[in-house]
């Protein structure tokens, strides 16, 4: 059986939790979870540390293997244990999905996660209201970027759903959750229609819902 280190809080490990849900491998049946990081601790014993020496959340293993970086693992897991194949193996779909993946993880995610950080995990007398709204403003023009994408395909990598649209509509679930919670902290959200219809389309025809975190307890 797999064994899954992380929180459920944890965007990461959600990444990795959708990623399964799609495979329709579960939770206490085909793999093991195990909270762990932030209030959990666990991951920064000699343990984890030996599978993951950054002491960092998700980290897989599965047999001999362990692995973590979050994106990384949604690529092993539908290369390795996509057996009804849910998602695209086409190498024009592959390595659309992959550059999307790099995106969030390179360029959209450091924007927006100074927002999230200064509002969700910095004391508010500490807190740089000037940056966080800049970053949420520059990640709305990064977010504009895959809406022209959109504009001439339902998902991020063509016609069909593929691991690389998972992490885009985690980090776009937080960009609305901000905005709904800290609405004056964060300034306007940009209003894109492309987008908009790529999160109902995800919400209705995956597994998303299993992993979204609709209220805030992102903050813990």
């Amino acid at each position: 059986m797999m064994r899954l280190w992380g929180r459920k809080s944890s965007i990461n490990v959600q990444k990795v939790l959708w990623c399964l849900a799609e495979l329709g491998l579960k939770e206490g049946e085909d793999f093991e979870r195990i909270d762990a990081g932030l209030d959990f601790g666990k991951n920064r014993t000699p343990e984890f540390l030996a599978l993951n020496p950054n002491g960092l959340v998700p980290t897989l293993e599965d047999g001999d293997l362990a692995l973590w970086e979050s994106n990384t693992i949604l690529r092993y897991l539908a290369h390795q244990h996509d057996l009804s194949k849910r998602f695209p193996t086409n190498i024009a779909g592959q390595y659309s999905s992959e550059k999307w993946m790099d995106w969030q993880l390179g360029t959209m995610w450091p924007t927006l996660r100074v927002t999230f950080l200064g509002l969700t995990r910095t004391p508010e007398s500490e807190r740089n209201y000037g940056a966080i709204r800049k970053a949420y403003q520059d990640t709305n023009a990064l977010l504009g970027l895959l809406d022209q994408q959109l504009a001439n395909q339902p998902y991020c990598s063509g016609n069909t759903f593929n691991i690389g649209d998972i992490p885009l509509a985690l980090c776009v679930s937080r960009w609305n959750l901000l905005h709904q919670t800290f609405p004056d902290q964060t300034g306007p959200r940009l209003t894109l229609h492309n987008l908009d219809a790529w999160m109902k389309r995800i919400e209705e025809g995956t597994q998303y819902s299993l992993v979204a975190e609709k209220e805030l307890n992102i903050v813990k």
